[in-house]
């Protein structure tokens, strides 16, 4: 029996070669565009999944408040970890990193830069699985200034061609120069760590050659416990909590000489809460975090954008199904006088919906393999076909197969399983208007004008962030990276740089605004006194006097640093608008703060005493997200980079000209450089990124939305082709007979608009209020939308319904 209905439905399918045509195209289509999202959203699930303790690693995250000023951080106080570990045996284990970030390692007479440099506990390889190719990972990390390499390190450095993962035993014992001259030993060589972490080092020295102190009241070091089987989240942060009262409220006492319960009158808090491993690539963007990390909100839209254009593909077979349905209406009722049960033709015309999504599926991997290296490229992934057909995405393929075809097949099914033998023998049934049909329409342009109302906001919001005034000027500068690698030559080569025609000024900083997770968060106090309520939490940035002209950044009250003239500036600060309103100053010149310098004899810090000499107006340090915090500059010597404003004109000789400059001071490092618009445009990557995809999203939407519209459209003229040759021979034009046929999609057009607008509205308005900046949703955006898919529908039907228009009437007309 299923083998006749298998014949019966290739039959059929054969017999309609438009209407197969126009449903394989615009399922494969859908189905495509849901596997390449389904890759992306397996992806972004599946990040830190790959150590074997994943459900029980978290980290400890801090949350700091006081006086209306806050801290979130990745990272807390070096003694925590191990402590929490001492006191409560609900944990097994623990380790602590402290990022570096970019290291110079010398190879040959030169430098090489590296990015991923970190200091790490020796249980390191306990808490992470890491898989050690050479060394032993119980004491590779123990002794001092010994060091610990990926593979690609390894084989970059010494040369080891043999296949990965063999011939890096000699490695072990030799020896790298980082910069400064520390000869490191290498004890072990690990396997390159997983795509999808929230880490990936390079390079790890043990925590000891850190030289960071125990100190319980600062932000130092990136804690990770490994708890017990067994012990909940809540339980296990009822540890924490007790620890970090007992502990930090001791620190509190002796130090600041006010307890945990001071600082809870006061409406303050510090605490450190579990994170758990498995969440921290989705659900944190954090202080110290060591890479950016993606957004769950973005990965529930993906899916609900994927459901949302599988639906579409859908909805064009019903639709195509339900409308050709004169076209089968007799083979219904001879199917039913020859003995055929309603219950029969359901699995009939069933088998040919999922043979239809099987064939679809076929179609719509190898759609999804031509388009991955484009979509990788929109989403900034390394995704890979391969993926498709491992054990958890395959069994979904069967179950997507099966659901479409039932889902797609299910109404055309039961509706033409329906027909009476009797009437449909009589007269098979017309193409008349369905309240279904068009409500099926009005649903599939109704998430195309929806997705073309989020692209048009999408982009508008993220031309708002290139074009509006961020308070300094990031066009034209050029920063050299690493300037510390020239040691005391760096300041007279930015006085020879001053002199390259072109050049304008220079700041020696490794604050530039566009380095968000770069700043440091300090404690100041209003008096000189260490109590909580005096204190307020404020981000640093060390910076020369430079710093503000380079910049072009705005004074708007007192002057800049300038130590050459007043000998006090080392002492002076520099306070955003921001700041100044928060410590209620009415006038912030020469006011007092304070910020803890050396601990005496007893423990107790000695207070310095800061004045105010300027306030800049505000600019934005972080992202737009954020609104622009409390800040203060301090004069210091920071030469983390370089950045050189110029003049427009010849800029690849300029760069030659600092290259050579460079070459002559930087003891063999390599010259790395960037622009710092761009370093600001990577800011909102992610965004850009999201405004792309949505663009392809959108345009697959209305592709398959109008695939639909256009079998629809033919169908409609099938059917009306007798009225057409009628209403020509009485004297009707070309222009009022594709009115005539146009009329009803347009109407269905503006139906879906009038709903998409307060939906796509209200989504749009939701995702703008991440952002602290952001630009209105304007009325032209919504005209816009509906216009495109008014256009859109008439390009679709007039095709068709100008071809059906233009037929000679005779022919329709003869039979009669």
């Amino acid at each position: 029996m299923f083998r006749n209905y298998l014949k019966t439905a290739f039959r059929s399918l054969r017999k309609s070669k438009g209407f197969t045509g126009i449903n394989i195209i615009g399922l494969s289509s859908g189905l495509a565009v849901c596997l390449l999202i389904v890759l992306y959203v397996t992806d972004e699930l599946g990040y830190d999944r790959y150590n074997v303790n994943a459900d029980r690693i978290y980290r400890l995250d801090a949350d700091i408040f006081y006086n209306n000023t806050g801290y979130l951080g990745a990272d807390g106080p070096k003694p925590l970890a191990p402590v929490l570990i001492h006191d409560n045996p609900q944990f097994e284990q623990f380790v602590r990193l402290s990022y570096a970030g970019d290291v110079m390692v010398r190879k040959g007479n030169n430098y090489v830069q590296e990015h991923h440099y970190v200091f790490a506990d020796s249980t390191f390889f306990k808490v992470f699985t890491v898989r050690m190719l050479a060394g032993d990972p119980n004491t590779a990390l123990n002794e001092p200034n010994s060091l610990v390499i990926d593979e690609s390190t390894a084989r970059k450095y010494f040369d080891e061609s043999n296949a990965p993962g063999n011939g890096l035993g000699d490695v072990v014992g030799k020896t790298l120069e980082l910069e400064n001259h520390t000869i490191c030993k290498i004890t072990g060589v690990y396997q390159d760590m997983p795509r999808q972490s929230h880490f990936h080092f390079s390079l790890i020295r043990p925590m000891r050659d850190a030289g960071i102190g125990d100190y319980w009241l600062g932000q130092n070091c990136i804690g990770y416990v490994l708890a017990r089987p067994g012990y909940s989240r809540g339980f296990l942060q009822s540890r924490v909590n007790v620890t970090v009262n007992t502990y930090i409220g001791k620190a509190m006492q002796t130090e600041l000489h006010q307890s945990m319960q001071d600082m809870d009158r006061q409406g303050a808090h510090i605490r450190y809460l579990l994170m758990p491993l498995r969440d921290i690539h989705l659900h944190s963007n954090k202080v110290a975090e060591f890479e950016p990390n993606g957004n769950i909100v973005y990965v529930y839209v993906f899916l609900f954008i994927a459901i949302l254009i599988l639906a579409i593909a859908c909805v064009n077979f019903m639709n195509l199904s339900t409308a050709r349905s004169a076209n089968r209406a007799k083979e219904v009722g001879i199917r039913k006088v020859a003995g055929s049960t309603r219950g029969h033709l359901i699995f009939q015309f069933l088998t040919e919906s999922v043979l239809l999504s099987f064939f679809s599926l076929l179609l719509a991997v190898g759609i999804a393999d031509a388009l991955l290296p484009m979509f990788n490229q929109l989403s900034g992934k390394q995704l890979d076909a391969g993926m498709l057909f491992s054990s958890h995405i395959l069994p979904l393929l069967v179950g997507l197969v099966l659901t479409v075809g039932f889902l797609a097949g299910s109404y055309p099914a039961f509706y033409l399983s329906s027909f009476q033998p009797i009437r449909v023998l009589k007269d098979s049934r017309s193409f008349k208007s369905s309240w279904l049909r068009s409500g099926l329409v009005v649903f599939q342009f109704f998430i195309s004008i929806g997705l073309i109302i989020g692209t048009l906001v999408i982009y508008r919001q993220l031309t708002y962030i290139r074009n509006r005034d961020v308070g300094f000027d990031r066009d034209q500068v050029l920063v050299v990276q690493n300037a510390y690698m020239a040691g005391d030559a760096v300041k007279p080569f930015r006085q020879d740089l001053l002199k390259l025609s072109g050049v304008v000024d220079a700041t020696l900083t490794g604050n530039l605004p566009t380095n968000p997770g770069n700043y440091s968060q300090n404690a100041w106090y209003r008096e000189r006194n260490m109590a909580p309520r005096n204190m307020v939490l404020l981000t640093n940035l060390f910076v020369d006097e430079h710093y503000i002209p380079t910049l072009v950044m705005h004074i708007v009250s007192g002057r800049n640093f300038a130590p050459a003239e007043y000998r006090t500036d080392s002492m002076g600060i520099i306070l955003n608008e921001a700041a100044a309103q928060m410590l209620g100053f009415k006038d912030p010149l020469n006011q007092k703060l304070y910020n803890p310098g050396a601990q005496d004899s007893t423990g107790a810090y000695k207070l310095n005493e800061y004045h105010v000499i300027g306030v800049v107006k505000d600019f934005n340090f972080t992202s737009m997200h954020e609104k622009v915090q409390p800040m203060i500059m301090n004069l210091a010597d920071n030469r983390g980079s370089l950045a050189i404003r110029f003049k427009g004109g010849d800029i690849p000789s300029l760069v030659q000209e600092v290259e050579a400059g460079w070459r002559r001071v930087a003891n063999g490092a390599p010259f790395s450089y960037t622009f710092l618009d761009n370093d600001f445009n990577n800011i909102y990557k992610s965004e850009a990124q999201t405004g792309r995809l949505f663009v392809t999203f959108a345009v697959f939407a209305i592709l398959i939305a109008c695939l639909g519209l256009f079998g629809l459209v033919t169908y409609a003229a099938e059917q009306r082709m007798k009225e057409i040759g009628i209403r020509k021979v009485l004297g009707a034009n070309v222009g009022g007979i594709v009115a005539l046929l146009s009329r009803d999609f347009l109407q269905l057009v503006g139906i879906a608009s009038i709903i998409a607008f307060p939906v796509a509205w209200w989504a749009m308005n939701q995702w703008l209020r991440s952002f602290a900046y952001r630009t209105g949703i304007s009325w032209w955006i919504f005209a816009a939308a509906a216009a495109a898919a008014i256009l859109i529908t008439l390009v679709t039907v007039s095709f068709q319904t100008i071809r059906a228009a233009l037929a000679n009437p005779v022919k329709s007309l003869r039979s009669e």
